[in-house]
């Protein structure tokens, strides 16, 4: 048995080697000829999976290891009977540390405090729900949307949730968690335009870290000189291509990394692996062992200091946020062909990132509120 394989996911040869023989590709640069004899094809989101692709291949399963699905042409699968899978929420643990680290920083940069402030979270999915309990622990007021959702009479979460009006409305800080589409009532392609951008209040946070053509870039690019004061960017219209005018504007600007944890990464190689064992009719044979964190332990001493400078202090210990915005910004160089394969290089060699989880964090003089803070953050915590 032949798999093709994005070569951009961890244990992808170990585990599929159970299976058959792995061919290792770069996912943007698969070809119809790389397919044509494969019996599975596993990828990440730079690969189009279209009925070009994969028309007169032998392919009998096609999996993502991401949790999107808006590179697929899922009517053409279906259409030639060829099963398939996401994995969903793989990665929605690494997408919630970012954006908690993201919202320290800009607290600690701009000099504002982060509890009692309103969070508009939009797009409650596995992500969003993740992202909605970071800020809570944070002490953050959540507003959740999820028109989709809110329809689904039997989905009691929902009937919390708000319009995107009143996100936009009563914000100070807004985040975006939702899916691509194209059609249909709940459109999400460039749901945020020039129109949505005027209803947001006066310096306001906005983050887009779901899919960079939800919104309208020139149209952010306005609201960046209007109620829109700091902006955290990890995906862009174009990818691999970005616009520099909106790099230089942003208060953080990443690679859409934001995912790249080597949890989220290595979850998303496993759903997708236990995926193709079922369709195969054979039993998962493969477990990785983890390598340790790069932090396993953190002493903090709390004795004296404001809750969030110890919060700060850890996450960013634990996550260098601001080394994906250094790298992205080197990078940034006048030539755009040059520009679109560093991005793609700075996804591929992303260093590794661990998850909150990894790591121990010993506290001293904590209060209790504290303790359970780092606590509800997903570190374990020793006190």
């Amino acid at each position: 048995m032949k798999i093709v394989c994005d070569n951009n996911m961890p244990y992808a040869a170990e585990a599929f080697g159970t299976l058959g023989e792995v061919m290792l590709l770069d996912g943007r640069a698969i070809r119809p000829a790389d397919v044509m004899d494969a019996d599975l094809l596993i990828t990440r989101s730079t690969t189009k999976i279209t009925r070009a692709l994969l028309e007169g291949s032998r392919i009998r399963f096609y999996g993502a290891a991401i949790i999107g699905t808006d590179h697929i042409d899922i009517p053409y699968l279906e259409s030639a009977g060829i099963p398939w899978s996401a994995a969903p929420g793989c990665n929605a643990e690494s997408v919630s540390n970012y954006i908690t680290a993201a919202l320290l920083w800009l607290g600690g940069k701009h000099g504002f405090q982060i509890a009692g402030k309103t969070l508009g979270v939009v797009g409650v999915g596995n992500v969003g729900r993740k992202v909605c309990a970071k800020g809570r622990a944070l002490g953050l007021r959540i507003l959740a949307c999820d028109p989709p959702r809110q329809r689904n009479p039997s989905d009691v979460e929902a009937r919390e949730f708000v319009s995107l009006e009143r996100v936009l409305a009563e914000a100070d800080i807004v985040t975006c968690h939702v899916p691509l589409t194209r059609d249909g009532v709940d459109r999400t392609w460039h749901m945020l335009d020039a129109g949505a951008f005027a209803r947001l209040r006066s310096q306001t946070v906005f983050i887009n870290a779901a899919r960079g053509e939800i919104l309208a870039t020139d149209a952010l690019l306005a609201a960046l000189n209007g109620p829109i004061a700091h902006a955290v960017i990890d995906t862009w219209e174009g990818e691999p291509s970005y616009r520099p005018d909106l790099l230089a504007r942003a208060d953080i600007a990443t690679p859409h990394i934001a995912g790249h944890s080597y949890e989220g990464k290595v979850n998303g190689t496993l759903q997708i692996y236990a995926r193709a064992c079922e369709i195969l009719g054979v039993k998962p044979s493969y477990t990785p062992v983890l390598p340790p964190p790069p932090t396993p332990v953190l002493v903090m001493n709390a004795q004296a200091r404001p809750d969030e400078d110890v919060l700060r202090e850890a996450v960013l210990g634990v996550y260098d946020i601001m080394g994906d915005d250094r790298r992205l910004r080197e990078s940034c160089v006048a030539d755009a062909a040059l520009r679109a394969k560093a991005f793609d290089r700075q996804r591929k060699e992303y260093p590794m990132r661990r998850e909150f989880s990894a790591t121990t964090v010993r506290l001293k003089h904590a209060s209790t509120a504290l303790t359970d803070t780092f606590r509800n953050l997903g570190f374990h915590v020793q006190s």
